[in-house]
């Protein structure tokens, strides 16, 4: 959506929250963004006041959650599953979706699979591997 820039990327979440708490029309992608921050109203202050956002950084190590990165893998895989693809993405969402009872669960076990498929890809300087994360999927699935 924005590439490597964080703080323009931080700055349209704060936007869209704007948007959606003023009651404004929202565009096909700010709907599923505010939706996704309707879900988690431990981030809305976060977007309330932006600016102080921009720079802050969230060490998981430090047992911090980057709520950005966490409603982007939110977006990532309502945007899978939206198209399709990777193919078979949306008969494992909807079977992890009836495992966990409804969606929002889902999409968190789901990231576990995208978020180390993501750090794999990264380490190694390559694409991310579709097959594996539909693997990763697939072993979720049968576990749950």
């Amino acid at each position: 959506m924005f590439g490597n820039n964080r703080d323009s990327l931080r700055r349209y979440y704060g936007a869209v929250w704007d948007k959606a708490s003023a009651g404004q029309p929202l565009e096909p992608l700010e709907h599923m963004i505010a939706a996704v921050i309707r879900e988690h109203p431990e981030y809305q202050p976060v977007l309330a006041e932006i600016g102080t956002a921009l720079d802050r950084e969230y060490p998981p190590e430090m047992g911090q959650t980057n709520p950005f990165l966490h409603m982007g893998m939110h977006i990532a895989i309502r945007e899978q599953v939206g198209s399709g693809r990777p193919d078979g993405i949306l008969d494992l969402y909807q079977r992890l979706c009836r495992r966990a009872g409804e969606a929002h669960t889902a999409e968190h076990w789901m990231m576990e699979c995208l978020g180390e498929t993501l750090w794999e890809a990264q380490q190694a300087g390559r694409e991310p591997d579709e097959q594996i994360y539909l693997e990763r999927l697939r072993r979720l699935a049968s576990s749950v």
